[in-house]
This record gives structure tokens, sequence and C-alpha cells, in this order.
């Protein structure tokens, strides 16, 4: 059960409470609780069962597949007012939980008991709504994981991901095995690759960390 002030700041992260009727805010209120879940902490992992869902209110979950060779790839991550649809679609068909999902960033979360979260799907149009933009919005980044990871050239997703990384912080402190983590490949092809920047110029990379120092030029091998 949420306390009242556990519910003020839950408002402010999920706009659905703020167009919900009072007979939905009274039931949210009984069956959701309160979560502190610290980084590096995993959520779920492959193949368990799902006994809540959580609705993210600060800090980062990332929802990534490690394959038979022990390569990983990142599927997507969710935030603020945001929720995993793997979680959702194993609560709505009963099943376990494909992937892993891990805490990078100290987060806090309202949990919903997966027995109440299938229940307001079926009674609650604005629950269900939320739901299916939910899984909409998700399907839609999954496929363009699938996307890149089928048509486009892994030099390209490395330079994609290196200056989207270093408009948020430039150097980056990133590893090489995390790369190749975040996009599916192996470490020894990501370090090749960054070799390749260095090279020409784009990049200086040093011991877990990479520094774009051509943004035109590493742009312009992301389009090649």
């Amino acid at each position: 059960m949420l306390n009242s002030s556990q519910y003020a700041r839950i408002l402010q992260s999920l706009p659905i409470l703020q167009q919900a009727n009072a007979e939905f805010v009274q039931e949210f209120q009984r069956a959701a609780f309160f979560a502190h879940i610290p980084a590096g902490r995993d959520v779920f992992l492959e193949g368990d069962r799902v006994e809540a869902i959580a609705l993210l209110i600060s800090g980062m979950v990332r929802v990534y597949k490690i394959g038979e060779t022990g390569r990983e790839i990142t599927l997507y991550r969710f935030g603020n007012g945001s929720s995993c649809i793997l979680t959702a679609n194993a609560i709505l068909n009963q099943k376990t939980f494909p992937a892993i999902a891990t805490v990078e960033l100290d987060a806090e979360a309202v949990m919903v008991p997966a027995d109440i979260f299938r229940d307001w799907v079926r009674r609650h149009d604005l629950w269900r709504e939320f739901v299916f933009d939910l899984l909409s919005q998700r399907l839609s980044t999954v496929m363009a994981i699938v996307d890149e990871v089928v048509f486009q050239r892994m030099d390209r997703r490395v330079a994609s991901l290196l200056l989207n990384q270093a408009k948020k912080q430039n150097p980056l402190r990133i590893t090489h095995q995390e790369i190749a983590a975040e996009l599916g490949s192996s470490r020894e092809v990501i370090s090749r690759l960054l070799e390749d920047f260095v090279s020409d110029g784009s990049i200086r990379s040093g011991r877990g960390t990479v520094e774009v120092l051509d943004f035109k030029l590493l742009e312009s091998r992301s389009l090649m």
C-alpha cells in the first residue's frame, strides 16, 4: 500500500494517474507498493517467474539477452515513467521472463502485482490503453535494434553509439567489452574498429575511456 508522500511522487512520473477516476486511484493506492532497487541488482533473470511489474519513477534499467556464445545485446532501456514490455507480456501470457533486466542507476519504482495488473487490463480502459501504448513504443525500439543488427554494418553502429553517448559526456567512460555487449558483438571486433577510428583521428581511446575528437568525421563514418 502506498502512503500519501509516495503517491504524490508517483503522480508526477505517471501522468496516467492524473486522468484516472477515483475508483482506479483508490485501487492503485491499495494494491501497489513502493520499492528501491540498487544499481547492479538483477530485477529478472531469463526463466524467472514474474510476480510483479515495476513502473520506474527514477533510475534506469537495462534489458538484454545473452546468447549461447556468451555475447550480449541490449534490447532496450527504460527509465522514469516507463516500464518493461517483456515483463508486461510475461504477466499477460503467464510466461517466464525471456531476457535479463538489470538496474544500471539506482531505481525507485512502484510495483504492481501480476494478478492485479491482469485484472486492471481487463477492467480499466485507461490502464489497458497505457499498457498497449507501452507495448507499441517498445516494439518500435526492438524492431529498430533488429534492423541495425541485420542490415547495418558494425562500424556504423559503433560510430552512432559513440556519437550519441559523447553528446552526454565526452570523454566516455566505457570499455571495449561494454560496447560489444551493447551492440551484440565481440570485444575483438570492437577493438579493431576503434583502432580504425583512432587511425583516422575521429577518436582517442584509452583504458576504459573513449574521447570523440572529430564529431563531423565520426558522423560521416556512421553514415557510410
